[in-house]
């Protein structure tokens, strides 16, 4: 048995890791044989005629044991990333073991980790696209602080410009809240007046109170000695009220029918006095139209007898025209006029028969005769 450092190869392949992941791991151990009596004693209890070779097999046993089981338990990220805590744990595990042997493990390390699998490979290029990835986000987040630092000096700015509102708004408020507590105050102050005044006035409608109450007491006293006189009253108030009232308004319809027909008659004396007064001025119209006519007429008659016969021709001449007018009106809705007759000269004596009637029907009609004027006279005896 040799007390000098032992250096102890452990190689474990096909060793899946807590993923199953297969992989071949190398460590390499420092070991010697401790020089404690008591742990001295043990190692020579142990390997005591074992040669070197010996005593590393069974160290190399123990440590590829622990080694195994401790890469069960962890990823394959967690072996090749940190290997020496991966190493650390080995030599915690194993120590109390080979302690007890009498041997020390002064320090164990991992020399290679490798798969069959290309698992580390992959690995390796998911680190690489990590830390490209983080390189972009690297770059995003630098561009999201710019973004978030001008975001924030522009918030520090409103935050700013939000305190000066806020100390205004502020400032405001507190003289706003100033005003509300003096004005509560006064209104307070009103409020115990108006409650002071309000409770003083119940005191004194109380004593009001009561007294109408003493004052209802004797009136109920009283009221009995009335309620006695009370069939009286009631009598005479029926008769003030019914009675009286009809006899009034019996009088008030006898009056009021009276009045209708007074109205009546003094509506038929003014209508009639109407038509009176109608009828007389009617009448004086034609009295003055008549004695007018009679004065013309009058006139007339002077000076046709002034003028004589010679007047009386000329205004008969004069109306000739108007009646033989008059006269023909019919005849001019008419178109032709038929004599039936045989002879020709009977028809001449017809014509000459109606001239010679002419004089006679204006004597007639108008007093004058007309067989007196010469013309006339030539017209009706060509002969003479």
């Amino acid at each position: 048995m040799s007390l000098e450092i032992m250096t102890i190869l452990c190689r474990c392949e096909n060793i899946e890791t807590l993923e199953g992941v297969p992989l071949d791991v190398t460590g390499v151990a420092q070991v010697k044989v401790m020089v404690d009596n008591e742990l001295l004693g043990y190692a020579c209890e142990q390997f005591l005629g074992k040669s070197v070779m010996e005593i590393k097999s069974v160290i190399l046993q123990t440590l590829e044991g622990h080694l195994r089981s401790i890469l069960g338990t962890l990823t394959v990220e967690q072996i090749y990333q940190d290997r020496d805590r991966f190493a650390a744990l080995v030599r915690e595990v194993a120590a109390p073991d080979v302690g007890r042997m009498g041997i020390e493990i002064l320090s164990f390390t991992i020399k290679d980790v490798y798969d069959k699998v290309e698992y580390l490979s992959s690995l390796g290029k998911s680190q690489t696209a990590a830390v490209q990835r983080d390189a972009d986000i690297g770059v995003a987040e630098a561009e999201r602080d710019a973004g978030i630092r001008e975001a924030e000096c522009k918030k520090e700015m409103m935050d700013i410009k939000f305190q000066a509102d806020t100390k205004m708004a502020d400032s405001k408020r507190g003289l706003e809240m100033q005003k509300a507590a003096f004005n509560q105050e006064v209104n307070t102050k009103k409020a115990e007046a108006q409650l002071a005044y309000e409770l003083q006035a119940a005191k004194e409608q109380q004593k009001i109170r009561l007294e109408e109450i003493e004052i209802e007491v004797v009136q109920r006293k009283k009221q009995i000695t009335i309620e006695e006189k009370e069939i009286d009253r009631t009598e005479k108030e029926l008769i003030a009220t019914v009675k009286r009232p009809a006899e009034s308004e019996a009088y008030k319809m006898q009056q009021l029918a009276e009045g209708q027909k007074m109205k009546k008659v003094l509506t038929a004396q003014a209508e009639a006095e109407k038509i009176r007064c109608i009828g007389e001025a009617e009448a004086g119209s034609i009295e003055a139209i008549g004695k007018a006519e009679a004065e013309k007429m009058r006139l007339k008659a002077e000076a046709y007898q002034h003028y004589g016969e010679a007047a009386k021709t000329a205004l008969v001449l004069e109306a000739l025209p108007k009646i033989a007018g008059k006269v023909a009106a019919p005849l001019a809705q008419t178109n032709e006029i038929v004599i039936l007759s045989g002879d020709g000269s009977r028809v001449t004596g017809e014509v000459n028969r109606l001239l010679a009637e002419l004089p006679v029907s204006v004597n007639a009609l108008t007093g004058v005769d007309l067989m007196k004027i010469p013309f006339l006279q030539k017209m009706t005896n060509p002969q003479a």
